[in-house]
């Protein structure tokens, strides 16, 4: 994505996580906040200017939306991916606001328009009437198999059954996985162990599409399902199947020897690696993926992606101090990499990165303030949009980087911060996606993380934030405009599997 300006009537095309193209258009710019909102559009091919001309804005109503428009405020922390293209201007629809009181990144507009189609197209009748009956439904008793307990059939979106939770669940031997019939509004499930036919429910229950499964088996077979999300962990884990619709995968402390079989060589997956160490590698298989963040402790190391030659975005959490980067020089190799997180890196300099000619943006959150003058002067005038939010004092970080919390690290990861002192980079416990369970309203905390998918604070905090050169952003939002034509929405045929995008 090419650094620039963006004005109200921008139109931007989006690359898709299921390999399609979609659509945003920026309502307003309120200082370092932009709003945008999606159109409803999906096609095989990238859409022109003309054909977008004219379209109606994207209204939610899957799941527990009720035909909220897909609008939301961004603020500058957030990069414009790589997979966007500016591709013109046109009038904003009459009675759509300027800005949106519902906040997040760029990739949650893109996400907006997956989620809908899928509810649209994927999900079967029956799945989505019971969802939407159950909303009125009472109590149910609930049996896997080990003694009842008695839920609301509108509330379990996410579901622990690996024993931790207050679901009894068999210790071994069959799981009356037909229960889940009682809990049509059940989108998220944690599992742990052996598959005991956790796939096969999954199977027959696509409503759900996120798991974290812990301790799993060596082979994890989840070909046949509808998840979209995955956190898995195991050490014995070696080899992993992945369903054609899954664009979040979590692993943690993965094997060296694992394998994974996703589509396209996981060209659509956003990718987390935590627990990262210098042992740390992308498993095979996965050599076609995009993005990554990568979450472990007090030294990292860029081994872990450099072979990735497709690799566009990269984000690095440091949970330990001293925060240092090993063997950065490596990112030269990425030819693609266009977008750059760090947090909690206060083992940095100004010159830690190499020269990357590709990067457009560079987002810091935690550093050494003394070294803030450093970073400005390096990236000045580069092309690179510097964006830099909770620079720390040397003496401050002297006397607290060792003991606060107990941990090692400046954050405090049990207490969030005020609306006042919103930083999006720590918004969650754990990793990159702040997507909600599919969409819905309720977020699952392991899926939140530093590229917000969806929050509700400001993200005008007292950040500092340099800008080298203007980059764009996108924004929307209001309530339905008469008289727009809904011109070539979701095509009636057509595979989006094969789509090759620049």
């Amino acid at each position: 994505m090419v650094d620039r300006a963006v004005r109200p009537g921008d139109v931007a095309v989006m690359r898709l996580s299921d390999g399609g193209f979609g659509a945003c258009q920026v309502t307003g710019v309120d200082g370092r906040v932009t709003s945008a909102y999606a159109l409803r559009w999906h096609s095989v091919d990238r859409p022109s200017l003309d054909e977008l001309r004219g379209v109606e804005p994207l209204m939610l109503d899957h799941h527990a939306h009720h035909g909220r428009l897909a609008h939301l405020s961004i603020g500058s922390w957030h990069a414009v991916p790589p997979g966007f293209a500016w591709i013109g201007n046109l009038p904003v629809p009459e009675g759509v606001p300027a800005l949106s009181n519902t906040y997040s990144g760029w990739q949650s507009l893109a996400d907006d328009v997956v989620r809908q189609r899928r509810w649209d197209r994927e999900l079967p009748a029956a799945a989505k009437a019971a969802y939407r009956a159950a909303a009125t439904r009472g109590e149910v008793d609930v049996d896997f198999g080990a003694g009842t307990a008695t839920l609301g059939a509108a509330t379990p979106r996410l579901l622990d059954l690996s024993g931790a939770g207050s679901m009894p669940v068999p210790t071994s031997g069959p799981v009356r996985w037909s229960a889940l019939d009682q809990l049509p509004r059940c989108t998220a499930l944690t599992w742990a162990g052996p598959d005991r036919g956790l796939a096969r429910a999954l199977a027959d229950h696509p409503i759900v599409s996120s798991l974290t499964w812990r301790d799993a088996p060596p082979v994890v077979d989840l070909t046949d399902t509808g998840l979209q999300h995955l956190s898995l962990s195991g050490a014995d884990v070696r080899e992993v199947r992945l369903p054609r619709g899954l664009h979040g995968l979590e692993l943690a402390a993965a094997d060296p020897g694992l394998a994974v079989y996703a589509a396209d060589g996981g060209r659509w997956l956003h990718l987390i690696l935590t627990g990262a160490d210098a042992e740390t590698t992308v498993p095979a298989g996965l050599h076609g993926v995009r993005e990554v963040a990568l979450d472990g402790g007090g030294t990292m190391f860029v081994n872990a992606v450099r072979e990735l030659k497709k690799l566009e975005s990269v984000r690095i959490h440091w949970r330990k101090p001293p925060g240092q980067l090993i063997d950065a020089a490596a990112l030269a190799s990425l030819t693609r990499l266009a977008v750059i997180e760090l947090v909690d890196g206060y083992g940095l300099d100004a010159d830690t990165l190499p020269e990357l000619t590709s990067l457009t943006q560079l987002s810091i959150s935690g550093l050494r303030r003394s070294i803030v003058p450093d970073f400005k002067a390096r990236y000045r005038g580069t092309g690179v949009r510097l964006v830099i939010e909770g620079a720390k004092p040397d003496t401050w970080l002297a006397a607290n980087l060792n003991t606060r919390s107990g941990t090692g690290s400046t954050t405090t990861p049990e207490v969030e911060p005020p609306p006042a002192r919103h930083t999006p980079a720590r918004s969650a416990p754990l990793t990159s996606f702040c997507r909600t369970v599919i969409g819905e309203p309720t977020k699952l905390n392991w899926l939140c993380a530093p590229w917000l998918r969806r929050s509700t604070r400001s993200t005008r905090s007292t950040r500092s934030s340099t800008r080298c050169a203007e980059r764009k952003p996108s924004t929307r939002s209001w309530n339905s405009p008469p008289g727009l034509r809904s011109q070539r929405i979701w095509p009636t045929s057509g595979s989006t599997s094969g789509v090759t995008s620049n």
